[in-house]
């Protein structure tokens, strides 16, 4: 199956309004920040800043900026056009929907434009798809199954985390994980922490599981995967060592620091790695190689007068 060219428009335009949103609320943070490298320091999870600024955005922000980019780049060009879109709108309906109970017209406005977007963008991917003899092509054995082990074991350990801190935590703090409740001085467009790591536990689990199937659909939602792990484990890593690097900062930490350091160290370098493995070429589909060229009839035996 793919896509209709005005569908593939249509998916490319939806991406690039999705972007420009983010853009907006972009701008008005480096604004108030005046420096990218503090914004930047803030996604991380250093909020030094807090008391001087506040951000809107999140590092989930930059990161599905980066998504649209390359969505819209893949319904334009690539024929794994339909899965792409429609795992970029469920993705963004899955994560933006808490947005609905949002403090704030500003973000509530932001969140309902963006749910509508993505919406399209599912819509789009559904309704634009056309028969055709060309198939997109099947991820290879080798680098899907890899892909697959990592995206389950971060699976996993997200939700542990979840479990960890549902136990630890009181039933007030909990819940405000993940409603977003006052308890959390959370930016005006962030995803409440709990909400958003169940939520990248499914993406990353049904990652997996296409992955393992080798579905077509199996490498974009390896390489959104791979983009969301990568991202956010590069923001842990980058503000532990800011902090006193590897050794010094190590030495100072509890064990459930350790534990958070070892999960960011892991997102950085599986989500790497799902990245490259998710971007191989896939396998040909058997009806893709082309017919073999026909061959003139047999002359026949004895050849008739004139032959």
């Amino acid at each position: 199956m793919t896509v209709t060219r005005p569908a593939r428009l249509t998916g490319a335009a939806l991406c690039g309004a999705l972007a420009l949103v983010i853009v907006v609320w972009l701008l008005r943070d480096l604004a108030a920040f005046g420096s990218p490298a503090d914004l930047g320091w803030y996604w991380a999870g250093d909020h030094a800043f807090l008391l001087r600024s506040r951000s809107a955005t999140s590092l989930l922000d930059p990161l599905l900026l980066v998504a649209y980019a390359a969505t819209a780049v893949a319904a334009l060009r690539s024929s794994l056009a339909a899965p792409a879109l429609a795992a970029a709108g469920a993705v963004t309906l899955a994560l933006r929907l808490p947005g609905l109970w949002a403090t704030g017209v500003e973000a509530l406005v932001t969140t309902l434009l963006t749910l509508a977007l993505a919406t399209g963008l599912v819509v789009t991917a559904a309704l634009g798809r056309r028969d055709a003899s060309e198939r997109p092509a099947r991820p290879r054995t080798a680098p899907a199954v890899a892909a697959g082990v990592l995206c389950a074991v971060a699976a996993v350990a997200w939700v542990a985390w979840e479990v960890h801190w549902a136990r630890d935590l009181p039933v007030e703090a909990t819940v405000d994980r993940f409603t977003g409740g006052r308890s959390l001085l959370l930016p005006a467009l962030a995803v409440p922490p709990a909400w958003l790591n169940l939520m990248l536990a499914a993406l990353f689990l049904a990652a997996a599981g296409s992955a393992f199937v080798r579905a077509p659909h199996a490498r974009p939602l390896g390489l959104l995967a791979g983009l969301l792990l990568a991202g956010g484990g590069l923001a842990g890593v980058a503000t532990a060592l800011r902090t006193g690097g590897w050794a010094g900062h190590l030495a100072g930490l509890d064990e459930t620091g350790r534990l958070t350091f070892a999960t960011s160290a892991y997102g950085l370098l599986a989500g790497a790695a799902v990245l490259v493995l998710s971007a191989v070429r896939g396998a040909p589909h058997p009806a893709a190689r082309g017919p073999v060229a026909a061959l003139p009839p047999a002359p026949p035996h004895p050849r008739p007068p004139g032959w």
